[in-house]
This record gives structure tokens, sequence and C-alpha cells, in this order.
């Protein structure tokens, strides 16, 4: 909560929040999407990295990293009376069947936002019961730095 609070009292919206264990036990990682400057981004780190709870944050530019989302469609069984059809779209956006119920059929799609969209888009001519998708999950393509701060970190600590 304190985290979101950051943003809020920048009045910044927060466009996906993700949170999930990190590579190192114990630690969990929250991967913040926003829109705003560069200056704004990194009076926000300053001040995530006031929090207690944060060990470190760092911020990325979209060429600094590798990100996808996951999108599941909830399309009427009727769609499948076509099976032709249903199965080329789907694999037209390199997306795949989770499973066929008695009155649905559940798809599942990664990829970018305009990815998602494009499918979701394509299958409104089949009808959608439910569409949900992911904020953003992302990796860096510099090497891990929370690792390197830790150790960093613990050098200073034993010294």
């Amino acid at each position: 909560m304190r985290v979101v609070m950051v943003f809020t009292r920048r009045h910044i919206n927060i466009e996906s929040l993700t949170t999930s264990q990190s590579s190192m036990e114990g630690i969990f990682r929250f991967t913040i999407m926003v829109y705003t400057t560069e200056e704004m981004v990194k009076k926000l780190v300053q001040q995530l990295d006031k929090q207690v709870e944060v060990i470190k944050s760092f911020y990325y530019e979209d060429d600094d990293i590798i990100n996808q989302e996951l999108a599941l469609y909830k399309v009427p069984i009727e769609s499948y009376q076509e099976p032709g059809k249903l199965i080329k779209l789907i694999r037209k956006h390199h997306a795949r069947i989770l499973t066929v119920e008695k009155e649905f059929i559940v798809i599942e799609k990664t990829g970018l936002e305009e990815e998602t969209e494009a499918l979701l888009h394509d299958l409104k001519q089949y009808g959608i019961y439910e569409f949900v998708r992911t904020g953003r999950i992302s990796i860096a393509k510099p090497m891990e730095q929370l690792n390197n701060y830790l150790k960093e970190m613990k050098m200073h600590l034993d010294s």
C-alpha cells in the first residue's frame, strides 16, 4: 500500500502493477508501469527507496527490457461451430486453446499489449464472454541489478 501511495501522492497513474517472487528467496519484485517524464520517474525511485520494506528500486526504459502480457479470452462454444476458422485465427495470433467446456472456450495469448488487443478485436466477431489481461511483466536486459546491489551492501557491511 505504501508503494502505491508514493504514486498516488504525485498523481501518477499506474498503468500496470505486477508482483511476483524474485530470483532470491524471500524477496518479492514489483513491476510498475507508468507514463511520465524521466525526471518524475527518478523522483519516484528516490521516494520508493525511502520505504522501509523496499530494498532497492530501479527504473528502465522500454529499450532496456523484454516484456510480455498474458491475456485470457472466454468465447462462446458456438464459435467452435466452424473450428477451421477459429483455429486459423488462433494460429494467426500465436495463441492457444486452454480448455473447451460445455458452454465456452478459453484462449490464451502472450505478447505485447497491441498483440493481445488485436486478438480481442478479431475474436469479437465470435462474441466474448470474458476478457482479462495481466499487466506488463518484464525482465531487464542488463544483468540483474538487485543481486549486484545486495552483494555490494554485504561487502560494505562485512568490512
